[in-house]
Order: structure tokens, then sequence, then C-alpha cells
């Protein structure tokens, strides 16, 4: 492929980058600040369930400045700081309701909280991290109101596309839920992500791979892949000690090689996020790849990319061809 290649998506790099999506938009980076603003989830209060999903230990992934006693404005500013010792290009900013189900609330209460968040200094839209049971027309309407002057996103947490692990893992809900909640999003015009998760037990790799013709259907603007991490404490962590053969482990070298395959068959039109998350040795079960970096990891599937000449979509059933 020639070194001048710029894709559909309106760059050189060989998927459709997040980063790169805010800078070609927006004329900026946009980094994410998480917010902890004390919500809780349906499956942990007792209204579905409790104990909430079984790989889940909420403060193994909280930045150290999201504490639910600080206020928003608080957390956003020390945020920032953080933020900006670490990437000092950063000037602009997303507030992302990232703990537990940032929907799950009264719309007034929500309408607050939200205007809080917005009204910090350089705080430039909402990223609004939930559940697909946790939503509604009412909630909706506010979050399109609020798009209509700042870049708003509602972020699924959808995890797999099939029931038998959506019940294995204590989400309570279906992928159907999960679904008519992406379409109801859509048809309000706002923008939608989901998450999903590589290696929950009980699926296989095929298995996995065959989600990206699924995704590639959904009505989504963005999504987050990870591996799936084992944390200490968490139901799953005693599931994977009792029965290991049911879980999926990949080597560093076999991840990247599934990466690369999975996005060949993903729709371009799709903007990622991430491919691999991090959490804290402290946390970890089992420390995978050798305390690889997230920077690190993405270096080896771009470098991958190139060797093999291929790229996001190349074999989706509806691709284009990259133009030169």
């Amino acid at each position: 492929m020639n070194p001048e290649t710029i894709y559909k998506w309106g760059t050189g790099r060989r998927f459709n980058s997040y980063s790169d999506y805010f800078r070609v938009n927006y004329g900026s980076r946009m980094q994410k600040l998480s917010i902890d603003a004390g919500f809780t989830c349906p499956n942990r209060d007792g209204t579905k369930g409790t104990g909430g999903c079984t790989y889940c230990l909420n403060k193994a992934f909280n930045p150290s400045y999201c504490i639910p006693s600080k206020t928003i404005r608080q957390q956003i500013m020390e945020g920032i700081e953080f933020h900006r010792r670490r990437y000092r290009r950063a000037d602009a900013y997303l507030a992302y309701f990232q703990a537990y189900s940032n929907t799950y609330a009264p719309v007034e209460k929500l309408r607050d909280i939200y205007h809080e968040a917005l009204e910090c200094d350089g705080i430039k839209g909402l990223i609004i991290g939930t559940r697909p049971d946790c939503i509604d027309d009412k909630i909706l309407d506010l979050l399109s109101d609020l798009g209509e002057s700042v870049y708003v996103s509602v972020e699924y947490g959808i995890e797999s596309c099939y029931d038998k692990s959506l019940c294995r893992i204590n989400r309570g809900h279906n992928f159907m839920e999960a679904v008519a909640a992406l379409e109801s999003t859509a048809s309000k015009g706002l923008n939608s992500g989901a998450h999903f998760i590589f290696g929950l037990p009980g699926e296989s790799v095929d298995d996995v791979l065959k989600e990206a013709d699924t995704i590639s259907g959904l009505p989504l603007k963005t999504v987050k892949f990870h591996q799936l991490q084992i944390i200490k404490g968490t139901m799953m962590e005693k599931e994977f000690k009792n029965k290991p053969e049911d879980f999926v482990r990949f080597s560093l070298e076999e991840y990247v090689d599934f990466i690369v395959s999975f996005i060949e068959r993903l729709n371009p039109e799709l903007i990622i996020e991430r491919f691999t998350s991090e959490v804290p040795p402290m946390f970890l079960s089992i420390e995978p790849w050798c305390g690889k970096r997230t920077d690190q990891i993405m270096q080896l599937i771009e470098k991958k990319l190139e060797e093999m000449d291929t790229w996001q979509g190349k074999h989706y059933k509806n691709s284009l061809l990259p133009t030169l």
C-alpha cells in the first residue's frame, strides 16, 4: 500500500481512531476526564440483582482523583491537573461520567449533574457511561437538548453479543435490550458508543470473531474493546480458579493477531477508541503480557497492520477500498 494512502475516515492510520476523529473534526485532542458521581446499578441495589457483574471491581479502573465525596467540579479540576502533567498538549476536555450507571437517577438530578460538569472551564462535552436498561425517552431528550450545543455521547456497556455470556456474567440484561437502547439513542440524533470484552467465559475465539459482523450492523458511532482481565476479589476470579478451561487466554502475539482479524471485518464507519485496557497490577489476579502498557500494545497492533498491508474494514461486506 502506498505510504501516502488516506483511508476513508480521513487519515493515514490503518483504523478509524477515536483520537484522530476529534483532531480532524474538532481541531484538537479531546481528553476524557473520569468522574464518579456516586451512582449505582440495578444489578447491585437489588432492583435486578446484587453483587454486580462478575468481572467488576470499580475501584480497579477509577483514577485516584475520582471520589464521589468530592464535587463534580473538584474532580474535574483535579483531573485537568492530572492530565496536563501527562498530556501537555491537552487543552479541551470531555467530562466522562464513568463509574457505574450514570443515567440511573431521576431526570431532574441528572440535569443538575450534567450542567455542573458543563459549567467547568475547558469542558467541551459529555460522555455518559450507562447500561441499556437504564435509559428512557426523558433522559434521551435531556441529552439530545444538551447535544445541540456540545458534544454528547451515550456509552453503553454491552460486553457481549451472546445472551448466554450476558447471563453468565450477571449483566441483568440481554442483547436485544442493548440493540433497542442503541436504536432509541440514534432516533434522538445522539452519538452512541459501546463497550465489549474479549475472552469472556464460555466464548471461543471464533465466537468472538463473529461478533465483528454483528457489531458492524449496530447504530453506533464509537466502540471500545479490551481483553478480559481477572480482577482480585471478583466472582470471576473464583470462576476462573474453578474452571480455567472455560476461558480463552490470549498470549500477546495471539491477541495482536486476533485484533487484526477482527477489525478487518469491522465496519470502517465505526470509530475505535481502544483495543486494550490497563488495570493497576495490585488489582490483577493474573498479570498478562509481562506488564505491557496500552500504548506498547497499540504499537504492536499498528505494526502488524502495516506488515500485513491491511486495515479496518478490508473484509467488511460493504467495505470500500481506501483512496489514494
